[in-house]
């Protein structure tokens, strides 16, 4: 009996192939990588920059409007919103973020049909996303492919119960502001988001390090790099693996003093803090393109001959999505209609 460690190796640590080095340490570099097919299992990682443009505001900009006019809840702090500790007692004000929150014809953007268009042409190992919105699920991103970090809005479960409620019954009762409860025992439903003080999603660490083992380009749209764990990620990719940054602001992913930084060291424990060295004279592998997301791909696109194919896959999503709006307005038209004749 024969033992392939090398098998071995690679299923626990990753491919130890030495990575392709970066002709030249910009956009054009990263894009010669691809277009010679010396990568093929890139990872995505997305922040609220990538949805933006579907006019989805972010939740944390203070300049977003979202928490004006909230006295009357008397919250300790606006953040409290997000914790689920504030939420069991009263969760009233979470529901009316996501109610102010919600946009019902957002679409993808050009930075999520980008990533399924990777996804199309076999290069994307996974994505991962800090946003709720669901937009790569509309933008017909596999599940497989899909790893919603903070997790999502198209599901909610019972605090009770755990009995499992759809996107629909759940945002019903948010636009007639309402909090959702649950149709079997009458508590209150909690969308399937990460609050503060909850465990992230199973999923997320289920292929985390086979996944950052074997990927071979790290593509960061939209994103600060300074929420733990996320933010985690880029220090456990192969110290060749190639970074490129797509960002209004550049940030070298590390995190605040003190708590912060002391769980940085305990996620990336065993690793490297492979900061960013974009602009230092020891950098080999990083690359940041300043501007927004969908800037940044509709020019990656451009230098892979791509473009054309971004735009049909964005014109094709936006015609389908408009149809399903549509039928959706003409169906709760009919069933209003239907019920006020009761």
């Amino acid at each position: 009996m024969s033992f392939n460690f090398s098998g071995i190796k690679k299923a626990l640590f990753g491919d130890d192939t030495p990575r392709p080095k970066l002709g030249s340490l910009d956009i054009e570099g990263v894009t010669q990588l691809i277009q010679d097919g010396q990568v093929n299992k890139i990872i995505t990682m997305v922040g609220a920059g990538v949805s933006t443009a579907a006019g989805i505001p972010d939740f944390r900009s203070p300049s977003s409007g979202i928490y004006d006019n909230l006295e009357d809840f008397n919250l300790p702090t606006p953040n409290a919103i997000f914790s689920i500790d504030y939420f069991r007692n009263d969760p009233r004000p979470f529901f009316e973020i996501a109610r102010r929150l919600y946009r019902p014809e957002a679409k993808p953007t050009l930075a999520h049909c980008f990533i399924r268009l990777l996804h199309d042409k076999g290069l994307l190992l996974r994505h991962y996303t800090q946003n709720c919105d669901s937009l790569e699920r509309l933008s017909g991103l596999p599940e497989e492919k899909l790893v919603e970090a903070h997790g999502t809005f198209h599901t909610g479960h019972c605090i009770k119960c755990k009995k499992l409620h759809d996107f629909e019954f759940m945002l019903n009762e948010i636009l007639a502001k309402r909090v959702p409860k649950c149709l079997e025992c009458k508590h209150v439903v909690k969308p399937d988001v990460v609050l503060f003080g909850e465990s992230m999603p199973k999923k997320f660490f289920k292929n985390l390090s086979s996944d950052l083992n074997n990927c071979d380009l790290l593509i960061i749209m939209g994103t600060s790099l300074t929420v733990l764990p996320f933010c985690a990620m880029i220090h456990r990719v192969g110290n060749d693996v190639p970074r490129l940054y797509i960002n209004r602001e550049y940030n070298d992913g590390s995190t605040e003093p003190g708590l912060s930084s002391f769980i940085m060291r305990f996620m990336v424990a065993g690793f490297k803090q492979n900061y960013m060295k974009w602009g230092r004279s020891d950098n080999e592998r990083d690359i940041f393109w300043s501007g927004n997301a969908d800037d940044g791909v509709v020019k990656i696109s451009e230098l892979l001959g791509w473009k054309d194919d971004l735009l049909r896959l964005k014109e094709g999503t936006d015609s389908r999505l408009n149809e399903e709006f549509i039928a959706k307005k003409s169906h709760d038209k009919i069933l209003t209609k239907s019920v006020g004749n009761d």
